[in-house]
């Protein structure tokens, strides 16, 4: 059994716009903050609940990330500067989106 690549490095920077991460299998990127929170794991970033927004493009453009709380061992949990904080990055999820092919 394979284990699933772990961070070594998660910090917030360029004034909370970009997610400067890298994992113990080599991969680094830069992830931007409006990206992220357009691709938040929660209900609300996924169309769910009473309180979702219309999915509208450049809805999140000038997001910027205020705070990283560590949850347990697997995941983050992103507050951006709007106020959205419930949805919970999983490591597994950033590792995918550091290595997405952005093309």
């Amino acid at each position: 059994m394979t284990s699933a690549p772990w961070p070594t490095e998660l910090r917030a920077h360029d004034g909370g716009r970009r997610l400067r991460i890298s994992f113990d299998d080599g991969v680094t990127a830069e992830l931007m903050a409006s990206e992220l929170r357009r691709r938040s794991p929660s209900a609300e970033g996924r169309g769910h609940g009473a309180h979702a927004p219309p999915r509208a493009e450049g809805l999140h453009d000038h997001v910027t990330i205020v705070e990283l709380a560590p949850v347990g061992r697997y995941a983050v949990r992103i507050r951006f500067d709007d106020g959205h904080d419930t949805g919970l990055f999983t490591w597994a999820l950033l590792h995918r989106l550091a290595t997405a092919d952005p093309g």
